[in-house]
């Protein structure tokens, strides 16, 4: 049953991790997303197949249900309707991370109140779940490796088109590798947040 809620967790978080892209460009002045209809909570407007139904999957079946990840259709935007393209890029690519920030927040919240009442304590493992799987996308989606959304926050702070050309072009390849590798890199960054968020070790 948790494994299952973990699968319906990872999908509506991706979801609402680009609907945050696509509000933040139309606060900045690109309606794009709108016009597409994706700014909705309807997944079918947001399902990509390998990334929300294939790889989600086979992580849960490969790793028995310990790990699940995924992502959903990016949101698209014109940055020629940005009224300062590169700065408003990194605004509206931070919005989807601190999106999933805001939800890990929140639950996080729920859990130390539920604690620390004894109220609804059999909801606390699905809370914890929320607020793992929101950490994971909001820490990985910040790494500064094209097309994750921390590449564009670099970008505007480090604006070398060397750099820039090195990233998207060996981008694949960092990713993989990462991915292969480099998860301890960032799970103690999400361990310390969580455990600050719940107050659970």
């Amino acid at each position: 049953m948790i494994q299952i809620f973990q699968l319906i967790v990872l999908l509506f978080s991706v979801i609402i991790h680009e609907i945050s892209h696509g509000y933040a460009a139309l606060k900045l002045g690109d309606d794009t997303a709108e016009r597409m209809g994706r700014l909705t909570l309807n997944p079918l407007a947001h399902l990509d197949l390998w990334g929300s139904v294939l790889m989600p999957l086979f992580l849960f079946f490969a790793t028995n249900g310990r790990f699940v990840f995924g992502y959903a259709k990016p949101v698209p935007y014109n940055p020629l309707k940005l009224k300062n393209p590169l700065k408003d890029s990194a605004l509206l690519a931070f919005a989807g991370p601190l999106a999933n920030l805001s939800l890990a927040i929140i639950f996080g919240l729920l859990i130390r109140v539920f604690n620390a009442t004894n109220f609804f304590l059999i909801l606390i493992p699905y809370f914890q779940l929320i607020v793992f799987t929101n950490l994971i996308l909001a820490i990985f989606n910040l790494l500064p490796v094209p097309p994750l959304d921390g590449s564009k926050i670099l970008f505007y702070f480090w604006p070398s088109p060397k750099v820039e050309m090195f990233l998207y072009q060996y981008s694949f390849l960092i990713l993989i590798l990462f991915i292969m590798f480099g998860w301890n890199l960032i799970y103690p960054i999400i361990y310390v947040l969580f455990t600050i968020l719940t107050g659970i070790h």
